[in-house]
Formats: C-alpha cells, sequence, structure tokens
C-alpha cells in the first residue's frame, strides 16, 4: 500500500478529524468564521448523502407506495412497495434493508430509493423496510422488526400481489447482516415457516461476524460505537452476545444460497468479514457467489460510478434472476 492509500484509510480521514480541526482553528481565530465554515461543511455532507445514488439512471415511471406494517410505541414503522413496470398476478419479491450502523438510516433515503427503482425497472417489486433503530432498542427489537415485515408481506401476498415461492432478501451493510442473520438463524433451526419461499440472500458489505468490527483495522468510529451501543457493550464484555448476533455462527449446511458484495478497501466494514463468510458458505457446500470491488471502499454501489460497479450492480441483477428462476442451486 503506498503512501496515499495508507493516509486515506488512516485514523485521521475515515473520521474526518481533519475537519473537526480546522473547525477548532477557525473558530478561535473567528467564533463566525468557525460557525460559517461549520455550516458549509453540513451542507456539503448533506448535499452528498442526498446526491448518492446507483450509476445507473433510471428512466421509466416507477411506481410506489407505504404501507405501515407494524405500529409500536416509539413509532409506526413503514414500508415503501415498488412495482414493476409490468405487473403480473404475482410478482418476484426483493425484500430490501437498509444500512446505517443499525442506529441511523431510513427507507426513503436517496441511495436506497435510487436501489429499489433500479431493481423495479429490472422487472422485480421491492419492499424496503424501515425499522427501530439500536440508540433506544435492541438487537432483539431490530429483528423481530425485520421478521414482522416479511410476515406482513407474505399475509397480504395475494392482496399485493406478490409471489410468496419467489422472495430474496437484500441488505446495505447493517441491513445486509439482518438479512443474512435472518437467513442463517432460522435455517439453522430448519423454522421452516420463516424460510419458505425465499431463495436467497444478497449481502452488500456486511458484518458477518460482529466482532470484526472492533479489530484494529477497522478504524470507523461510527460502526464501533453503532454496534456497541445495539448490544449495549463491548466484544471484550459480552463476547457470547456478539457471537449469538454474527451470522457467521448459524451458517449450516440449510443455509440458502447467497451472495456477498465487498469492497476490498472497506474501512467501516471489513472486506475479510465477507471472505471468511465465504470459506464458511465453502465449508458447509452452500451454494454462493462474492463479487469483489478491489479498489472500492464502503457504500461504493452509489458512490462510484465506474465499470467495476456498473458490472457488479448488473451481476447482481443476474444473480437475483437465476435464483428466482430456480437454476441457483
Amino acid at each position: 500500500m503506498n503512501l496515499k492509500d495508507k493516509l486515506r484509510r488512516s485514523f485521521f480521514i475515515v473520521n474526518k478529524i481533519y475537519l473537526f480541526i480546522i473547525f477548532l482553528f477557525l473558530s478561535i481565530a473567528d467564533s463566525t468564521l468557525g460557525l460559517i465554515y461549520f455550516l458549509i461543511s453540513l451542507f456539503i455532507y448533506i448535499w452528498k448523502t442526498l446526491t448518492y445514488k446507483v450509476p445507473m439512471e433510471v428512466d421509466v415511471d416507477i411506481e410506489f407506495k407505504t404501507l405501515v406494517y407494524k405500529e409500536t410505541e416509539e413509532r409506526d414503522l413503514k414500508l415503501d412497495l415498488y412495482y414493476p413496470a409490468r405487473m403480473g398476478d404475482k410478482n418476484p419479491l426483493i425484500y430490501f434493508c437498509h444500512g446505517g450502523g443499525w442506529i441511523s438510516g431510513f427507507r426513503n433515503q436517496p441511495n436506497n430509493v435510487s436501489w429499489c427503482r433500479f431493481l423495479a425497472s429490472r422487472g422485480f417489486m421491492v419492499a424496503s423496510i424501515d425499522y427501530r433503530y439500536g440508540l433506544t432498542n435492541s438487537m432483539e427489537d431490530i429483528l423481530r422488526d425485520y421478521g414482522d415485515g416479511l410476515q406482513f408481506l407474505r399475509d397480504r401476498a395475494e392482496e399485493l400481489k406478490i409471489d410468496r415461492d419467489n422472495i430474496i432478501l437484500m441488505g446495505l451493510s447493517a441491513g445486509g447482516h439482518l438479512s443474512l442473520l435472518y437467513a442463517a438463524y432460522n435455517s439453522f433451526l430448519e423454522l421452516e415457516d420463516r424460510i419458505k419461499g425465499i431463495r436467497a440472500v444478497v449481502a452488500y458489505y456486511a458484518p458477518s461476524n460482529l466482532k470484526d468490527i472492533f479489530d484494529k483495522g477497522n478504524k470507523s468510529l461510527f460502526a464501533k460505537f453503532g454496534t456497541a451501543r445495539t448490544l449495549d457493550g463491548k466484544p471484550t464484555e459480552i463476547e457470547e452476545i456478539y457471537d449469538y448476533y454474527s451470522p457467521i455462527n448459524w451458517v449450516s449446511k440449510n443455509m440458502l444460497p447467497t451472495l456477498l458484495v465487498h469492497g476490498k478497501l472497506d474501512d467501516t466494514v471489513s472486506f475479510y468479514s465477507s471472505l471468511k463468510l465465504a470459506e464458511r458458505l465453502k465449508y458447509f457446500n452452500v451454494p454462493y457467489e462474492f463479487y469483489v470491488h478491489k479498489s472500492a471502499g464502503h457504500s461504493f454501489d452509489t458512490r462510484l460510478k465506474d465499470l467495476t460497479t456498473v458490472n457488479i450492480l448488473e451481476k447482481t441483477v443476474r444473480y437475483i434472476r437465476k435464483q428466482i428462476s430456480g437454476d441457483g442451486k
């Protein structure tokens, strides 16, 4: 790794400490100047967040509707159901789960919307869900929300024109973790009613072993805080809890076909977390594919527009189609 790459992946850059230092010096020199700098930095951050999208523009009208799938004391939990351009009586469903370290993110965030529109334009029905955050809820609460959203759609499959026998679980980052854990846990325990009709899992840059987030090579303070807050402790304090909620520990010969996607330079969720999961899937002869972007970091799918990213997204669509057609095993 050259000096430029080392600097880009350093703790100083990954956690944007340099922005705070600049703000501190400007505030000492001139409080007004410091405030202006802060507001400009905040605007740039929000603007970037609102413009991150998958690299392929969707030029067809994509209809969707919002449904409340669960009522909680905290808030009503909603999902957005996106319709393919050509609707049938039964439509394969991609159950899509956003990331955000279990403590942030939302279903209609621009990057998630762009994913859903992209997938719907390729002929799939897509359900994008919200769930409670780990700031005030447990991982068990979040997993319960995940399962309840899926059951809500299954129960209304005929009304919503969903093919309950052709479901794909898909998630980004923390959402990928929830998708993997749901599939691995329920297939390990052979809970047929929970995995019936699910054809595969698609996980983009997801942690398979939650303890990997605290490895020395991972410099993201946000990732560590989100994990520790949701699980209510660090792995050195509650190792058994980290093991319990790590998908890799539930993989068995019954695991569903799996697609893993990861950037090799990811500094939020270690690339090696997916690599180790791939090895585990191979050990149990579970059908899997592993797409790697050798020069990309976290969330590359909506931050980059290079040919490799485009190819990975198109390959993801082909993978999903193959699983739904029954040719994936």
